[in-house]
């Protein structure tokens, strides 16, 4: 019996170990390459929000940087203009002095009659008129410079504050395309792509005659194609989504914002069937853009780890068309 009940004994110590030793095993086991495309899949577009956010406060501080710049060309007329008032006042002050008290009150009872007296009167409430008009300037003057001086602290306050988020995000962007190098590693045997140089040539034949300023900005998204996706960049060595689209469309003099939310903002909203080459394709999200080029295809920077490419532009679900203005 005493046999009995330690082999029973033994038994359940087995099937113990072997309940805590299988999670082990099972959490130790590689990833196939199915796992790991959905994994950098899944990272990529968490990244480019991440990139998207950023691109947008770097385009908030441009925006605030050229606030500062208009703020600071105003201050210093303002600035002069108060000093001018405050010396026409000081020197209102001087001639009141000089000419008051017991002097005045003798001008007033000088010889010369009513008509001599009227006219003293109306010199001297018509001077008064000109000190108050002077001191009220001067006032005046003085809150616009304090007013413009505010709001040159706010802005500057507030373009302090996004430095600080940008260099937040910049380590956030850091961190996780470390992370994403490291599935591609697993998954490609590399955390990036080659760059293709002659890619851009052999692309050339596919080139569609478009005219006018979008046919530009087609031409190119084609010499892009090969570069490599780097975030936050608009060119010439390499892009981000929003980064490309915004450089072609600034090689065909029209200025478009580094950011995809932005870029939607600006461009006119259209129907997929109303598509022409140039024409912008946002995706679901508004976390990526690419450039239509005509035949159901797009250029666009794919992701961390690629390289601009030419593709079918189904490849996401679609948020919305836009053509720019």
């Amino acid at each position: 019996m005493s046999s009995l009940r330690n082999l029973l004994r033994t038994v359940a110590l087995v099937g113990m170990s072997a309940a805590l030793i299988t999670p082990t095993a099972v959490a130790q086991a590689e990833p196939s390459p199915a796992d790991l495309t959905r994994q950098i899949e899944t990272s990529s577009a968490e990244l480019e929000r991440v990139v998207e956010s950023y691109n947008k406060l770097r385009e908030e501080i441009k925006t605030n940087e050229a606030a500062v710049a208009r703020l600071q060309t105003r201050i210093g007329p303002l600035e002069q203009q108060v000093e001018q008032s405050r010396a026409d006042v000081a020197q209102l002050a001087s001639t009141a002095y000089k000419s008051g008290g017991l002097r005045t009150a003798e001008a007033l009872l000088r010889s010369g009659g009513s008509a001599a007296l009227l006219d003293r009167l109306g010199t001297i409430e018509q001077l008064t008129r000109q000190r108050q008009e002077s001191i009220s300037g001067f006032t005046a003057d003085q809150q616009r410079l304090l007013d413009e001086k505010t709001r040159l602290d706010a802005t500057l306050a507030r373009q302090a504050a996004q430095a600080r988020q940008l260099t937040a995000g910049k380590k956030q962007i850091e961190q996780d395309l470390a992370k994403l190098y490291e599935l591609r590693r697993q998954a490609y045997g590399a955390a990036t792509e080659r760059p293709e140089p002659k890619a851009a040539a052999t692309e050339a034949k596919n080139v569609p005659a478009v005219s006018g300023a979008a046919g530009t900005a087609v031409r190119y998204a084609f010499g892009a194609i090969g570069k490599p996706y780097v975030w936050a960049a608009d060119g010439p060595n390499g892009y981000d989504c929003s980064g490309l689209t915004s450089a072609a469309w600034r090689a065909a003099g029209r200025s478009l914002p580094h950011n995809t939310r932005m870029q939607w903002s600006a461009v006119a909203h259209i129907g997929r069937g109303d598509l022409r080459p140039g024409d912008l394709v946002f995706y679901s999200g508004l976390g990526h853009v690419a450039l239509y080029v005509g035949d159901g295809q797009v250029i666009d920077a794919p992701s961390a780890g690629r390289n601009v490419l030419k593709r079918g532009m189904n490849m996401m679900s679609i948020q919305g068309y836009g053509r720019v203005r």
